[in-house]
């Protein structure tokens, strides 16, 4: 019997339930999930047989919350399917179903969502919208509406249906709201619509200290998405994570600054005053070569203080393998070797601890760097970038020397000394070169900023005459 009402609600043939119920009325109160994995009325849902449900439920409402292997329930399986009128008949019989979990944690909002079913989305929200609230590992309906489907409507459905208050600025397992996944998934319009429509927190930051602006300067390869998306986050006053650290204190004499500023200039003619046409975009340039700086120091810092390392634990020409003692008076060379003690020190120590020295200002350096930009402290300038550049001189110049003395230990004595000054006069004429370049630019700036302040003086002696 089991097996004909299952072959029936496949099928979808109300003629053969009807047939099935007048030889044994309890046929459906018989049928247990066990032999098979769901109940006609699962069966039923999952294809699409709107007869066959409908006859289910005007007999056996309760059937609609029963649950398969899988805890899904008929209105599960409908939803997932999109059949928005079978979904109907479900909920107007037991709409408690939509706060049920399938074996996954989703309810049927849930996958409404996952599967980008916007009718059903609707017709499930109008009866049970607290069911939307619902997270699964910390994801809620509007983190897998932007996740999955991306969606634009559904997300303006769910905004609207339950609002904004909190459920909008709702964090996953990770921190991120729905405008970091929609920042990483690069969705121009969902973002936009966040922005200009609702209450989200632009400046939220997840478990990492991200915003929403890090994610989308953090492209290595920068397309017209990724332009669009960062113009609407600054428009919107979004910053990076280096920017938010002005205290309460800062903000207020920022503030006050502005204010006396501003009062100031309210009896200046602004048609005298010097304007900065075309440099709109300066702290945005300013900001991206404060980043690619940043990346490009840890980086170099990261390989070369896994160099310095490598070099103390694994010196040039290697370590004595085992203890020898020589007591022979004739002997050229160390009278006493450890196992472990390095060969280069044995036979040149004075060069080794010159060695020791430049080897371990390169790793301290290197480390350093690589603590100040893991650190969190707000170094995000310009200022403090040039500090990191000079210690990275002396971090590369350090390794230079390091290298230079092991050539004692890997090349006989008259190559040595010619290779030492070959490299020693490369490198001395390339940070010359720098230097040089440096000090050029420095020059023109302070010239710049000289001719500027002279014609400001005389702008405001004109005004005052």
């Amino acid at each position: 019997m089991e097996r004909r009402i299952y072959e029936a609600a496949v099928e979808g043939s109300v003629i053969s339930l009807l047939n099935l119920l007048q030889e044994d009325a309890l046929v459906l109160d018989r049928f247990m999930v066990g032999c098979y994995p769901e109940t006609p009325l699962h069966i039923a849902s999952m294809l699409g047989h709107l007869d066959f449900v409908q006859e289910i439920l005007n007999r056996k409402p309760e059937k609609a919350g029963d649950l398969d292997a899988r805890k899904s329930s008929p209105l599960h399986l409908a939803t997932a399917k999109g059949y928005l009128e079978i979904v109907k008949k479900l909920v107007s019989v037991n709409p408690e179903m939509c706060f049920a979990r399938d074996r996954d944690g989703r309810n049927p909002l849930h996958i409404a969502t996952i599967r980008g079913h916007v009718s059903v989305l609707r017709e499930l929200v109008n009866v049970r919208p607290q069911a939307a609230q619902m997270s699964i590992d910390h994801e809620t309906t509007v983190h897998l509406c932007v996740r999955y489907s991306g969606q634009l409507e559904m997300l303006k459905l769910l905004v609207e249906t339950i609002g904004d208050n909190g459920f909008i600025n709702s964090k996953d397992y990770d921190g991120n709201t729905i405008l970091h996944t929609a920042t990483a998934d690069k969705q121009v319009e969902v973002i936009e619509y966040l922005i200009t429509k609702t209450a989200i927190e632009v400046n939220a930051r997840n478990t990492y200290g991200f915003t929403a602006l890090d994610l989308s300067t953090q492209s290595s390869r920068k397309d017209e998405k990724d332009l669009q998306i960062v113009e609407l986050l600054r428009r919107s006053g979004a910053k990076h994570t280096k920017d938010i650290h002005l205290s309460a204190h800062e903000l207020g004499t920022t503030q006050m600054v502005r204010t006396l500023t501003s009062h100031e200039n309210h009896h200046t003619n602004n048609s005298l005053e010097p304007r900065n046409e075309g440099c709109g975009n300066v702290d945005e340039k300013e900001n991206d070569w404060v980043d690619k700086m940043g990346s490009a120091l840890m980086i170099v810092a990261s390989l070369i203080a896994t160099m310095a390392f490598q070099v103390t634990v694994n010196p040039p020409g290697g370590v004595w393998q085992q203890d020898w003692i020589d007591n022979s008076t004739l002997s050229l060379y160390p009278l006493k070797h450890t196992a472990g003690i390095s060969i280069f020190s044995d036979y040149y120590p004075e060069v080794f601890t010159e060695f020791l020295i430049a080897n371990t200002t390169g790793f301290l350096a290197s480390l350093s760097i690589i603590l100040l930009l893991i650190s969190g402290l707000p170094i995000g300038r310009r200022f403090f970038m040039w500090i990191l550049m000079v210690v990275m001189w002396i971090a590369i110049s350090a390794m230079t020397y390091t290298y230079l003395l092991a050539i004692f230990v890997l090349m006989e004595l008259n190559v040595a000394w010619y290779a030492r000054l070959t490299v020693l006069f490369i490198w001395i004429g390339l940070v010359g070169l720098v230097l040089l370049v440096h000090i050029i630019r420095l020059i023109v700036k302070t010239v710049k900023y000289v001719r500027k302040s002279i014609r400001q003086r005389r702008r405001h002696s004109s005004n005052m005459a």
